[in-house]
């Protein structure tokens, strides 16, 4: 048993058999609340990610904790345990490595399983990126929704990002510095060239906001030696009150077809630009009206796939 108990806790911050889920800083460590210092602190236990790099934060804010690791990997095993001693008036803080636990960090399971047996939860609130990055984006924040990361197996993603396209709101992505530019030209693709906002390292020494078109900011990052940090990417929702009506665009692309040596590949190049809108999309719509044209002149029915 921990020597820290709340019996010992002369300010009573905390109550025994409950369950504290703290926010962490996302990266300059002077970005955490009192609050949550103090829960820290009094505290039987603290259940970490990475008990290092926790070890380290709680060390550097003159913290002396019991720590036990809780990650991705030990999960399943781990949990029992922390719910075990939850029933044994044992209080425990849960965080993660930076952020708001369960929010696409470990924390999650714990949490289901306290409130089935009956645990008390207690959010202590905090930094998150989410809301860090929404708040100096310039995009719309009165609706987002929070994707985190996005499938890592291609399938997955380009179905999920599909089935996005149509999202009015915000969208918010997780992602690491590796995938940020296949995710950003999957994107562009296919909800089309839309207006975002890549907030990287945000809180740190190297804090950036890169605004633009999808298109833009890949363009940016691949023009770099190399990507780094950590990457929060916000995508701007499809406005309905700002959607070209299907009928102009099947007009533009009519009107395209009929000049001289027009190019189907770049007629959609050039209308999806125009109006930030997936080229595979303008291309599968152009493809379309002229089979659609050519069966006409030849008195075959369109019995072709678009």
């Amino acid at each position: 048993m921990p020597s820290n108990l709340l019996t010992d806790n002369k300010n009573n911050i905390v109550d025994p058999a409950t369950l504290y889920v703290v926010a962490t800083p996302i990266g300059n460590r002077n970005d955490i609340t009192l609050r949550a210092l103090n829960t820290l602190q009094a505290v039987d236990l603290v259940a970490a990610e990475d008990t290092r790099k926790t070890g380290r934060f709680l060390s550097w804010h003159n913290i002396r904790q019991a720590l036990v690791s809780y990650h991705e990997h030990n999960e399943h095993e781990r949990t029992p345990e922390l719910i075990a001693k939850l029933q044994q008036n044992v209080s425990i803080a849960l965080v993660c490595n930076a952020g708001t636990p369960g929010v696409s960090d470990p924390g999650y399971r714990l949490v289901m399983a306290a409130i089935a047996a009956g645990i008390r939860v207690v959010p202590i609130p905090g930094v998150s990126a989410t809301t860090a990055a929404l708040s100096a984006a310039g995009l719309p924040t009165d609706a987002f929704v929070f994707i985190g990361f996005a499938p890592r197996k291609k399938a997955r993603r380009l179905q999920q990002l599909t089935e996005l396209a149509a999202e009015p709101r915000t969208l918010v992505f997780y992602e690491s510095p590796r995938r940020i530019t296949i995710l950003l030209q999957e994107l562009a693709d296919i909800l089309g060239d839309r207006r975002g906002v890549l907030a990287r390292e945000m809180t740190k020494v190297h804090e950036e906001f890169l605004r633009g078109r999808l298109s833009e900011i890949r363009q940016t990052l691949q023009d770099r030696p190399a990507i780094k940090g950590e990457c929060t990417l916000l995508v701007a929702g499809g406005d309905a009150a700002n959607l070209i009506s299907r009928e102009t665009i099947q007009s533009e692309i009519k009107n395209a077809l009929g000049s001289k040596n027009a190019r189907l590949a770049g007629v959609a190049r050039k209308i999806a630009k125009k109006y930030g809108l997936s080229k595979n999309r303008v291309y599968q719509q152009a493809l379309k009206i002229r089979n659609s044209v050519e069966n006409s002149t030849t008195g075959r029915p369109d019995d072709r796939k678009p």
